[in-house]
């Protein structure tokens, strides 16, 4: 093999010789991708559609040693590197142009013990393989609302879903995790060994190292569960979400909701009169009983008169996937988000009118009730930033051709920019853009444990290897 040329840390071209490629492919329980592969278009993909990078390699590790072999590749080498875990990547991050990705999405094993009620999924896997495995035994832990979304990605940035006012974020139900560190070690991250590695990764992105290994705490779930999907007309979308408010101020820890601002979409899903026409959607799933949760949540089917009402007991890993067809791959997708400080009428206000200026249907500005379980873990529980906010604002601007980048990306900018008055500035950070501002953002974002998970970078993480990510930077004091 002749010698490759690859993309370096620091911008610059590594040439790396062709023994060196031909040596470490030789020894990989996987596969390297190439760009000769006739597949190699296929492989560089990820969801968003938006990202079109075209990395030099690609490995498609099988298990933890070609893991270790990658990273020790790209240290020695210096190469530039990105980590893709399930690939439902919004922000881009899972792949680089002319450098080295590590790729888990083939390490998508789950096991469950329902004796311990845990459950170990290995990096690659996504919340439907996670989903499946736990509900044969009448439990779940808390995951996303889309059932292609990794677990990694997911759980390494917070976590929030269906279930996250009674059992928290996903990384609070992270109870440990095997993670590859920068000098090619396995380490062990749980509150016996390396504790502080654990807290980190529960929240803090993939900056400590490439996890290949999650263990979750279960809970019962299902196999029913209530869930309550209503769309109200959205000439009455400020009436709702006022009524909306009002429920949400003393809904139990049980019910986990949203109200979501889009249009319909002209689908067999929905009748063809309400076809195009704005709704406020109130979303919502039930932690107990169905019988239970039909009566708690029965107001939410009640606040104005509905268009359409889809709310009915069903199975919970159905729940799951309900949205899924809403966010096809290869679409383009750039989304932000604010945690709030309240939902008063002026937010309300605000949300509605950026609503209303969408340049796509398909966007929507959505705002996610939080508290419960969330606000019941600490700055000693994990890396999480904000949990006291008692609601979260997700931008979603979601389109489908390659013309319309600049109009719905800044269209999401300028929304975020509009509500961070309403806003300390912290931000879910699995809704991040890209990571525009990033320092700033990280500060916010953390707040008073910023400077922890500095000294804790700088600890597994001197050079900065793990960089294509929400970074939080190493200290060169610390390092000399």
């Amino acid at each position: 093999m002749s010698e490759l040329e690859i993309r370096g840390r620091e911008n610059g071209t590594v040439v790396l010789p062709g023994r060196t490629v031909e040596a470490f492919e030789g020894n990989l329980s996987g596969r390297l991708v190439h760009r000769s592969d006739d597949d190699y278009d296929e492989q560089r993909a990820v969801w968003n559609g938006m990202i079109d990078k075209k990395p030099a390699l690609i490995v498609r590790c099988v298990n933890a040693d070609d893991v270790v072999a990658s990273v020790k590749l790209a240290r020695e080498n210096e190469l530039l590197l990105a980590v893709r875990g399930g690939g439902h990547n919004v922000a881009g991050t899972a792949v680089c142009d002319g450098g080295l990705v590590i790729d888990l999405s083939l390490m998508d094993e789950v096991a469950v013990d329902p004796e311990t009620r845990t459950a170990r999924a290995q990096g690659g896997a996504i919340i439907a393989d996670l989903d499946a495995a736990s509900q044969a035994y009448g439990l779940a832990t808390p995951m996303g609302v889309v059932s292609d979304t990794g677990v990694a990605g997911l759980t390494l940035g917070g976590g929030i879903g269906w279930l996250r006012r009674k059992y928290g974020l996903s990384c609070d139900n992270l109870i440990s995790a095997d993670i590859v560190t920068a000098d090619g070690r396995i380490l062990k991250a749980s509150e016996t060994e390396n504790p502080d590695l654990l807290w980190g990764i529960r929240g803090g992105g993939g900056n400590f190292g490439i996890v290949t290994s999650f263990e979750y705490q279960l809970h019962p779930i299902g196999p029913d569960v209530m869930f309550v999907f209503v769309l109200y007309h959205g000439s009455r979308r400020r009436e709702a979400m006022r009524a909306y408010r009002d429920y949400c101020a003393t809904a139990p820890d049980e019910v986990s909701s949203w109200a979501i601002s889009g249009t319909v979409p002209a689908t067999e899903d929905f009748p063809e009169e309400i076809h195009g026409e704005r709704y406020l959607n109130i979303g919502a799933c039930y932690a107990g009983s169905v019988e239970e949760g039909q009566r708690v949540m029965e107001p939410l089917r009640e606040l104005e008169e509905p268009m359409v009402d889809f709310s009915a007991p069903m199975p919970y890993v159905d729940v799951q996937m309900f949205l899924d067809e809403d966010y096809p791959d290869g679409f383009h997708y750039y989304w932000k988000s604010l945690y709030l400080e309240s939902l008063d009428d002026e937010v309300i206000d605000s949300v509605v009118t950026w609503a209303e200026r969408r340049p796509s249907l398909l966007s929507t500005v959505d705002v996610w009730h939080m508290g419960g379980a969330i606000s019941r873990y600490g700055a000693e529980d994990s890396a999480v930033g904000n949990r006291e906010a008692p609601y979260l604002l997700g931008i979603e601007a979601n389109w489908e051709r390659s013309e319309d980048d600049d109009a719905n990306v800044a269209w999401a900018r300028q929304c975020f920019a509009d509500l961070r008055e309403f806003s300390d500035g912290s931000q879910y950070l699995n809704f991040p853009g890209f990571y525009e501002g990033e320092d700033e953002a990280m500060r916010t974002t953390f707040g008073n444990q910023y400077e922890r998970l500095v000294a804790l970078k700088t600890k597994y993480d001197p050079t900065n290897l793990f960089h294509l990510n929400q970074n939080i930077k190493p200290d060169e004091k610390l390092n000399r």
